[in-house]
Formats: structure tokens, sequence, C-alpha cells
């Protein structure tokens, strides 16, 4: 049903740098350039995808209070490396790595913010 999530930014080249790294710890790449304004990452052109972009309004980015993005991956090494490399990249720790009731069963995530605040969760079920 999702198609794709723009997170807002005020340093494009600062955050492409963030979402470029941390995204290939998945295997994922830059699909598509929107010039200065941002980027998409995704793993097809018919999955989900991830941009990042400075508003259109050209106002400041800022980030909406209980808006979280959720990044389902495979395995829980993969949760812990993407929470590891995020945090190593300048991002905010946001909730370790570990099994969470409130998921439900099986639901291992971290929870981390990116270089503008944006907050993400990294999860799988195991």
């Amino acid at each position: 049903m999702i198609g794709y999530v723009v997170l807002g930014t005020n340093d494009i080249p600062r955050a492409t740098s963030f979402y470029d790294t941390l995204l290939a710890e998945m295997g994922v790449t830059r699909m598509m350039e929107f010039g200065e304004r941002g980027h998409a990452w995704g793993a097809a052109m018919d999955k989900p995808m991830l941009c990042i972009m400075t508003p259109y309004d050209c106002k400041p980015a800022t980030v909406g209070n209980g808006v979280m993005v959720g990044i389902s991956v495979e395995s829980r090494d993969l949760v812990d490396r993407l929470h590891e490399k995020a945090l190593e990249l300048g991002g905010a720790d946001e909730g370790a790595p570990g099994l969470r009731a409130e998921g439900g069963e099986g639901f291992y995530a971290a929870y981390f913010r990116d270089l503008d605040g944006n907050k993400l969760d990294v999860f799988c079920y195991v």
C-alpha cells in the first residue's frame, strides 16, 4: 500500500551521505534524483521508497511529533548493524536493539533519529 515516504531535510548533501551509507547496509541504492531538492532510495521502482527532500514551500524542514518511519529488514543482525551505523553516522539513539512487546511476539526493533531529527525504526520478526 505504501509507495514512498518523504522525510524533510535542511541539508541535502549531509542527509544524502547519511542515507547513501546507511541504506547501503541493506543493499538499497538511490533510485531517483530530484535535482537539488532531494533523492529517493529503494530496492526497485515498484517497491516502497524512502525519500529526503527540502520542503516544497522553501520553509525550514521540521520534525513531526509522533511521526516515525518503520523499515522492515530480514534479521536481527541487520537491525543491529543499521542501528549501529546510524549512530556512527551521527544519528541519535532512540532505543537500542531488542525485543519489543508493543510490536507483538517476536518483534525485534531499534530506534534512531537521522541528522535532521526524523525518527526511524528498523525491525524484523523473529
